[in-house]
């Protein structure tokens, strides 16, 4: 039995019924180079069976203390069934993006079942309509709770539910899994009486450990090493208000050497800055077509691993946070991509003077009770509503995948695409994922806040276009900054209804569906409403 630490067992108080905190993906695969070429549902079951001693996460399930007194604890499911995690569904014709998007939506918007293990896997057949996908592909759509994994632990499951070659055999060490006994309320509360005694003990040694770091920050901040300014607080946008239990998905897939080619435009600017700087730049297209757009520039929260090696294989969060400003007030690419990297670069420079590490450390003291009692507070008095919030406007996520092509039963994964958990105050939140020789830049949104995910989709694509376009130029600024027409006004779906059809668009150089292996994809593929 293992107990959850701070920042772990805030993701459980913080859990709703409008927010579950899971996070997962969409992943494509290809069964022509499974032995026999092709996979069926049991091929899957048996591959995952064969492969759960790899994984600490799959059979583990959560146990609450009587009233939250205390953190929650890991045990080994002891009624662990495979087939309840593993679900198989098809998408109706004609099995296009559009569809699949809206079908992760709706499996991404339902909680998951905290009293077994917080994991799922739904395998989608029918995706012969996906352009630039091979007939007879599947995905699956994945939900891990984010008590259970941050964005580099998430990789170690992959990992796990993935082989190197499609005719990789199981594992040949025996599994010595065994299940535990489910604690009762009387030895919970024991634990969480001993706990609280100690507890101020740990709050003074995390105190002892933060306070050369908060010595540097003050002498780093005096020697003007990097300044604290009101640019890191953004202003309020649609995004920042209470959410909904209603979800779009999307994403648009681009070469990742373009990205690191388009870095080249800034002197020192890295790979996570040309992301943020194309993020910046949809935004701004996005607020500004809504006469919305705040004069003052928009931010994004970027999580920073401080996951060691040795804690590779360990459950639960090991991050740290920075804030990125995005630069939305800037019109030119070149000039927002120069901004954004100094900004991240005086960021950087704060958290690392204030210490990553000691940053995390911090968030495993507080005290559970109060955890909970806020995070419900919060969302019962819709104080997201009323401006009082997270300081910044959305989170970007840089989570490095695979260099190499994997595989999971045989199947060739040809892309992937994550997603994020939407909070109070949080309705839009974006994953920046590579595979191969491709990155995708994905987002999780509120429907009611965005209720044309395909709009924002375009934005995404013309503002990595026009950065890319000046880039190409030398750095020299755009002729003019052009801002995509919003689609004619469609009447909206209740919220049990499917999306409906939205009209093609002509494809464009450089960008791509996430699913896409073509040249060109068609843009504005629909809605995709939970």
């Amino acid at each position: 039995m293992q107990q959850l630490q701070g920042m772990d067992a805030s993701f459980v108080a913080l859990e709703t019924r409008n927010s579950p905190m899971h996070i997962g993906s969409i992943l494509i695969y290809d069964p022509s180079t499974a032995p026999g070429g092709f996979v069926r549902f049991k091929d899957i079951l048996g591959f995952i069976e064969s492969r759960l001693q790899l994984s600490t996460t799959m059979r583990q399930r959560l146990v609450r203390v009587p009233f939250d007194l205390d953190y929650p604890y890991w045990i080994e499911d002891p009624d662990f069934d495979l087939e309840y995690h593993v679900r198989h569904v098809a998408l109706p014709a004609p099995g296009d993006w559009r569809q699949l998007c809206i079908q992760a939506a709706r499996v991404f918007a339902r909680p998951l079942d905290l009293s077994r293990p917080p994991w799922e896997i739904t395998v989608v057949e029918g995706l012969d309509g996906v352009e630039g996908v091979k007939k007879g592909s599947y995905a699956y759509i994945t939900k891990v709770h984010h008590a259970a994994i941050d964005g580099m632990s998430g990789i170690d499951l992959m990992e796990a539910t993935h082989t190197l070659r499609p005719d990789q055999p199981p594992p040949e060490t025996p599994d010595k899994w065994k299940p535990e006994k489910v604690p009762n309320p009387v030895e919970l509360l024991g634990k969480s009486y001993f706990n609280a005694i100690t507890n101020p003990l740990k709050q003074l040694e995390v105190a002892a450990k933060a306070a050369p770091g908060l010595a540097k920050a003050l002498k780093g901040l005096a020697a003007k090493e990097f300044d604290v300014s009101s640019e890191m607080i953004a202003p309020k946008t649609r995004f920042n208000k209470k959410i909904s239990p209603h979800r779009v998905v999307e994403g648009v897939s681009v070469p990742l050497a373009e990205i690191k080619a388009i870095r080249t435009a800034a002197e020192g600017a890295k790979v996570n800055d040309v992301f943020l700087a194309i993020i910046g730049g949809a935004m701004r297209r996005y607020l500004e077509n809504k006469g919305e757009l705040p004069k003052k520039t928009l931010t994004a929260m970027a999580p920073i691993s401080v996951r060691s090696s040795n804690e590779k294989d360990t459950m639960g969060n090991q991050v740290a946070a920075m804030i990125a400003p995005l630069g939305t007030h800037i019109a030119d690419p070149i000039e927002r991509l120069e901004w954004v990297h100094d900004r991240t670069k005086n960021s950087k420079a704060m958290t690392d003077a204030l210490g990553a590490r000691n940053m995390t450390e911090m968030s495993k003291a507080s005290p559970a009770l109060f955890m909970a009692l806020g995070a419900q507070l919060y969302s019962r008095l819709s104080l997201a509503n009323r401006g009082v919030g997270p300081i910044f406007t959305t989170v970007v996520t840089n989570v490095p995948g695979p260099p190499i092509p994997i595989y999971s039963a045989g199947a060739k994964m040809q892309s992937m695409m994550g997603l994020l958990c939407l909070t109070d105050g949080l309705g839009l939140g974006h994953v920046v994922q590579s595979y191969t020789d491709e990155a995708t830049i994905a987002f999780t949104a509120d429907r009611e806040m965005m209720p044309d995910p395909e709009f924002y989709v375009e934005c995404i694509r013309e503002s990595y276009e026009e950065l890319r376009e000046a880039a190409k130029a030398g750095g020299k600024p755009a002729a003019k900054e052009t801002t995509p027409k919003k689609p004619a006004t469609k009447k909206r779906a209740p919220a049990k209804k499917a999306a409906t059809t939205t009209k093609k668009a002509p494809a464009k150089k450089g960008t791509k569906r996430v699913a896409s292996r073509s040249k060109a994809a068609p843009k504005g593929k629909g809605t995709t409403k939970s």
